[in-house]
C-alpha cells in the first residue's frame, strides 16, 4: 500500500498562451484552490484530465496503489511544475511541453476556456541553500519551467550556470535574467538519444565540490548524470537534486512525484 497523494481540486481552464512552438502555458482557476500553496520552487503538481475522447472530468478513487476511474480504468494523470500561483485570483499556471503524441499534448491542443480538470499537490520542491557559493542547473525542454522559476528565486549573490538541451531550435525562449548568469542552449543532434547533449555538456564543465547542482529531464539521461557526478567525480549526493521527468518511448511521467 502506498500513501495516498493530496486530494484533487477541481479547476477549469481560464487561459491558454503559446510560449513557443513547443511550450504552452495553461492557466487553471477555481475556488478549490483557495487554500492551495506552493512553498518551494521547482515543485510538482498532478494534473487529472478527462478520459481520452471526452471533455467530462471523472473523479477517480485511490485503491492503495493508483487512482482508478469507476469503470476500473486508470485515471489520466500527468505531472507538471506549478510555474505561477496567484493566491488572490485562485489561478495556477502550468507550462506544458507539446509533443506530436501524448494525452496531455492532445488535451492542451484541444482545450478551451471553461474545460474542467483537477490538480493535486504540490509535491516536493527544491530547498535552496542560501549560503551556497554557486549553482549549476541543467535539463531539457521539460525542465524549462522549473529552471525559469529557480532563476527567479536563487540568491543573487551566487553565480548560476545553466545548460538546457533542446531537440528543436524553436524550443528556445527568453528566460529570466539575473546577475552573474552563464547560459547555453544545447542542440540535440538528429537521431541522438534524449539527453546526449546535456550529459556531454555537464561532463565537460569544471564543477567545484561545493556547487549546488539541480538537473531534470529524461530518466535514462539523468541516470547517466548521476553516475558521472557521484561515481566518476565523487560529488556528494547531498549537494544535488536530480530528477527524471519523463521516459523516452513512454507516454507518462518518469518519477512518482
Amino acid at each position: 500500500m502506498r500513501r495516498e497523494p493530496p486530494r484533487f481540486r477541481r479547476v477549469e481552464v481560464r487561459g491558454i498562451e503559446p510560449l513557443s512552438p513547443c511550450l504552452t502555458r495553461v492557466t487553471l482557476a477555481g475556488d478549490e484552490l483557495a487554500d492551495f500553496a506552493v512553498p518551494e520552487p521547482a515543485a510538482s503538481v498532478r494534473l487529472l484530465l478527462p478520459p481520452p475522447g471526452s471533455r467530462q472530468l471523472v473523479m477517480p478513487a485511490w485503491n492503495g496503489n493508483e487512482f482508478l476511474l469507476p469503470d476500473g480504468r486508470r485515471a489520466v494523470i500527468r505531472t507538471f511544475t506549478p510555474r505561477r500561483f496567484d493566491a488572490a485570483a485562485h489561478e495556477l499556471d502550468l507550462d506544458v511541453v507539446i509533443h506530436d503524441e501524448g494525452v496531455a499534448s492532445a488535451w492542451v491542443r484541444g482545450a478551451a476556456p471553461g474545460d474542467t480538470a483537477a490538480v493535486s499537490g504540490p509535491g516536493r520542491g527544491y530547498t535552496i541553500d542560501t549560503d551556497a557559493p554557486a549553482f549549476l542547473l541543467g535539463g531539457d525542454e521539460t525542465a524549462i519551467p522549473a529552471i525559469s522559476q529557480l532563476l527567479e528565486v536563487l540568491p543573487t549573490t551566487a553565480p548560476v550556470r545553466v545548460r538546457i538541451e533542446v531537440a528543436r531550435a524553436d524550443a528556445r525562449l527568453a528566460l529570466p535574467s539575473r546577475p552573474d548568469l552563464t547560459f547555453e542552449w544545447l542542440d540535440l543532434p538528429p537521431g541522438a538519444p534524449p539527453g546526449d547533449a546535456l550529459v556531454d555538456a555537464l561532463a565537460a564543465l569544471d564543477v567545484a565540490d561545493d556547487t549546488r547542482i539541480w538537473v531534470a529531464g529524461e530518466a535514462a539521461a539523468v541516470q547517466r548524470v548521476r553516475r558521472h557526478l557521484f561515481e566518476e567525480r565523487g560529488i556528494s549526493r547531498s549537494r544535488t537534486s536530480i530528477r527524471g521527468y519523463w521516459k523516452a518511448g513512454r507516454s507518462g511521467d518518469a518519477d512518482d512525484e
